[in-house]
Order: structure tokens, then sequence, then C-alpha cells
């Protein structure tokens, strides 16, 4: 399945862990060339490790996607050892609570500047190698909350995963004549690492929002974005995939009785 993606090179940037990690693995399994971005090479090269061992290639980049300077960096990086850029995973992204009462200025220019203005960084700093090859893949990973849900103390993530949605609309209009397309994977309730750390408790009432009565995996979203970059959906641009097990869809608690 996507055999068109072998070979291919690829850049996800938050790779340290969580749902980057699933991502990377998963697109260095698919057979392609990862570029493992994270903030600290020693982070990002656990996982560029992890794909080398189970017989993928990667690389280790250490960058801040809320800096152009480093987004370049990482693009030239890719080129340099991998000859060029066909995807983007732009994933990086922070989602500190904050109540809207007691947010500052601070707070909410941070998510800002690592959610919204990092993937428009990254992007920006790969579309001359993407160009030049008449073809490329970017996927966003925004999320259900901002887009289509919200949740308390998260009106500046919410904000931030909203605007990767209306940035990913009109950069799919401009670069299409490229032959480069632009998606978002929209996550749920996911489980990532740290969330046995919250409790059986938390872990349950997360589960209960959920139809399908689970958490996703990080795999559930990898294999959204696996499809993304393949040659399989050339034709598809500008759109947003909720993986949530169904979260979005009850009107209210009572939906879900039976």
């Amino acid at each position: 399945m996507f055999t068109s993606l072998r070979d291919r090179s690829v850049i996800v940037t938050g790779a340290s862990k969580g749902i980057g990690r699933g991502i990377a693995r998963r697109f260095g399994e698919a057979g392609c060339q990862v570029l493992v971005v994270a903030r600290t090479v020693a982070s990002a090269d656990t996982v560029a490790q992890e794909i080398v061992g189970a017989g993928g290639r990667a690389v280790a980049f250490a960058g801040d996607v809320s800096q152009l300077p480093d987004m370049r960096a990482m693009a030239d990086k890719a080129v340099t050892v991998f000859g060029g850029i066909d995807i983007l995973c732009a994933n990086a992204g922070i989602f500190p609570a904050s109540p809207l009462e007691s947010m500052t200025e601070a707070d909410f220019d941070r998510v800002m500047d690592i959610n919204l203005k990092g993937t428009f960084f990254a992007v920006s700093a790969c579309l001359g190698a993407m160009k030049q090859r008449r073809r490329g893949r970017i996927i966003l990973t925004s999320s259900i909350t901002g887009p289509i849900t919200g949740y308390t103390g998260w009106s500046h993530y919410g904000a931030s995963k909203a605007g990767q949605l209306g940035f990913m609309r009109t950069a799919a209009i401009e670069l299409a004549p490229h032959g480069i397309t632009v998606n978002a994977v929209l996550p749920g309730n996911i489980a990532t690492e740290g969330l046995a750390d919250m409790g059986p408790d938390y872990i349950s009432s997360m589960e209960g929002a959920v139809p399908m009565k689970r958490l996703g995996s990080v795999s559930d979203v990898a294999n959204a974005a696996l499809f993304f970059a393949s040659d399989e959906a050339a034709y598809i641009t500008g759109q947003s995939l909720a993986i949530d097990g169904g979260q979005v869809l009850p009107e209210s608690p009572a939906a879900m009785m039976s």
C-alpha cells in the first residue's frame, strides 16, 4: 500500500514524542527518508535511531519552528542529505492550559508563535525545494479543538489550530499549480506518552467521550498523514480529516446512551 512513498524525502517537525514520533516512524516504515526535527538533537536522534533500527533511513535535526532561520536551515539540511524535499509534516505544537481571565499576552504569543507562525515558517522554508520538483505534499497537524470543538483553558490553542486551517485553504490554492497539495489531520483524544500519569479516572473520562469507547493511537493519525502524502491522494488538497473515533458527532452525552 502507498508504494509511491518509497524513497521520498520527508520532514517531520515536533517529532521527538507523541503524534510527531508516530508520524516519523510510520513514514520510515513506508520506505521514506526522514528528517526528524525536534528542539534538541538528542531527542531528535533518539527517534531517528528508532527508525534506523527498524530498517529505515533517518537523520536528526535540532530546530525551533518559531525561528525562521532554523526552518531554513532545516530545509537546507534535507536538500543536502536527501537531495530534495517531497513531504513536510508540520506537526510541532504546544498546548499549555491557561484560563482566559489569567492568560497573558506572553502566553498567547508563545502558542501562536509555535503552533501557527511555526507552521508558516516550516512551510515557507520548504517551498523552494518542492517547487523545483514540481510536486510536494504538506500535511499540517491541527486538532478537533478549535476548528470543531472548544475546551476550557485552550482558547489560544484553539485559535492557533483553527488558524492553521485558514492558512491551509489559501496555501492550497496558491500551491496547486506547482503540484503541491496542502491538507490537515485533526486528532481527537489520542493516547500518547505520559497519558498514564493522568490516572485511570482521567483516561476513562476521555474514553467515555468517544463513541468508539477507546482512545486513538498515534498510528491512527500517522496513517492518515501517510495517505495525504501519497500519490494516491494527488487530487486532494485543502482538506481536513478528523481522526477522533466519532468524538465530535454526539450532540450531547445523552446521544451516546444505549
